[in-house]
């Protein structure tokens, strides 16, 4: 493209800051982020389209404006819940008019640690979390249950779109060295509460247990009881050890994974193995 060749804008005096309705604009637009996600530039298209009400009001030449808008329509991929923190460093970046191979290295470098941190903050501990309080309140029949969950995570979702946009914003560049500085140890902490409350979920909803029943005189042994008393939900924790060495060892898919307990489920119940509202499985001797 044409931005390539261009390394200065030609009007080079800062533009004036923007205003709160044009970063409310672009955290709105920035849901829009993947709508035109593509293998070429993956999420190039949208992050253009996020930024366009800001950029339009910076580059009052048109010629910068086109120079602006072709380098940010280059390769671009982060993740699309935090994508407002790279968008506030490089409009800050474009507002002091720097030269375009800087606002270029500096949007590579915000939006590389990204995918890490977001997935750890969202999917490994905010998900967890607020899935397992409202599903045990959906099991237990409470309708409010998945507007809860809903609600809880766009909240934060949104809290955290709209204080990136305006934090990264006023910081600059800065807020990359901030950023980098502690993102190891953070994404670390954050994936092991997750770990943490994925754990707690599967003891609290592993319901599995078997119904062998030995009989032994006048005095049956139920194996479960015996299961209990070294350790309980030994077989749910079993199960998931089971799944997590088949995806690790023997890259499984998840898929596949999920037959294998149908099957499991299926034959033991058709044995009268798992513990339910029917025949327990009688071992005599």
């Amino acid at each position: 493209m044409a931005s390539k060749d261009i390394t200065m804008y030609k009007d080079l005096t800062p533009a004036a800051p923007l205003d709160k309705k044009t970063l409310n604009k672009m955290v709105w637009r920035s849901l829009f982020l993947q709508a035109s996600f593509n293998y070429e530039r993956m999420q190039a298209c949208g992050w253009l389209w996020g930024i366009l009400p800001g950029l339009e009001k910076i580059h009052t030449n048109k010629e910068d404006l086109a120079a602006s808008m072709g380098h940010n329509l280059e390769f671009f991929n982060t993740h699309p819940f935090l994508v407002t923190f790279v968008m506030g460093i490089v409009l800050s970046l474009e507002q002091q008019k720097s030269d375009i191979p800087t606002i270029r290295a500096v949007r590579v470098a915000a939006m590389g640690p990204l995918g890490g941190i977001g997935d750890a903050i969202f999917w490994f501990t905010l998900v967890p979390i607020t899935a397992g309080i409202t599903a045990n309140m959906a099991i237990n029949g409470n309708i409010v249950a998945p507007f809860l969950f809903l609600i809880i995570f766009n909240l934060v979702q949104f809290g955290v779109r709209y204080w990136l946009m305006y934090w990264s914003y006023d910081l600059g560049t800065k807020a990359i060295e901030m950023l980098t500085a502690n993102a190891k140890e953070f994404t670390h902490a954050a994936s092991m509460l997750g770990v943490f409350v994925v754990g707690a979920l599967t003891c609290n909803y592993g319901a599995t247990s078997v119904k062998i029943v030995i009989q032994n005189g006048d005095a049956p042994i139920d194996i479960q009881s015996v299961i209990n008393g070294i350790l309980p939900q030994l077989i749910p924790l079993a199960m998931t050890l089971m799944v997590y060495f088949l995806i690790k060892k023997h890259n499984w898919s998840p898929i596949k994974c999920i037959c294998l307990l149908l099957v499991i489920g299926l034959v033991g119940a058709f044995f009268g193995i798992w513990a339910g509202n029917y025949t327990p499985f009688v071992v005599w001797y």
